[in-house]
């Protein structure tokens, strides 16, 4: 395994993980709702703003490898799976949504891998469409995480669940996309 500062980025995105799921298992007698709250959400936005950092970096001091193309998209994945379970477990958002963001990522996981295997990887590679997805759904996981009903005037669960649906059309847009690239190389 390589060890560089863009795959050094990237375990650190895995190791936040149980960070951030612990503080929402805290006693509120330990540590206040709230500051659960935003401190999840900063883990988070960080998570995401070095999911970006580390690509960057990686491309440009050319330190790409095998290796971190396998656990970059690893440890988004988790770090998203596992917020959209906790906001479902608070009731901050709807099962379904998790269910078609969680069930798509694992779907496009498993066709790239196969892709792959057959040497066409480059049929899925990623899509503006699925950046636009990416955005829609970091705005409104963290809106969902910071969970106030009332931010300046805004209801960030409201308009983070408004987001969440726009983030499962655009993933499911997206899944299709990548369904039907590929299905040119299957046939």
């Amino acid at each position: 395994m390589p060890w560089n500062i863009p795959i050094f980025l990237t375990w650190m995105r895995v190791l936040l993980i149980p960070v951030f799921t612990i503080l929402f298992y805290l006693p509120s007698s330990w540590i206040d709702p709230q500051t659960v709250n935003w401190t999840a959400a900063f883990i988070f936005a960080a998570a995401a703003v070095t999911d970006w950092f580390d690509g960057f970096l990686a491309r440009r001091w050319k330190q790409t490898s095998d290796f971190g193309a396998f656990l970059d998209p690893v440890a988004d994945k988790l770090m998203v799976a596992v917020a959209l379970l906790l906001l479902v477990s608070l009731g901050r958002t709807y099962v379904i949504f998790a269910m078609i963001i969680i069930g798509r990522e694992i779907t496009i996981s498993a066709l790239r891998e196969w892709m792959a295997q057959m040497g066409k990887r480059s049929s899925v590679a990623v899509a503006t469409i699925g950046k636009f997805k990416t955005a829609a759904q970091m705005a409104a996981i963290l809106m969902l995480i910071i969970g106030l009903e009332d931010f300046h005037g805004f209801d960030l669960i409201f308009f983070g669940n408004i987001l969440m649906f726009i983030a499962s059309v655009l993933t499911l847009w997206s899944m299709f996309y990548y369904l039907k690239m590929a299905w040119k190389e299957i046939r």
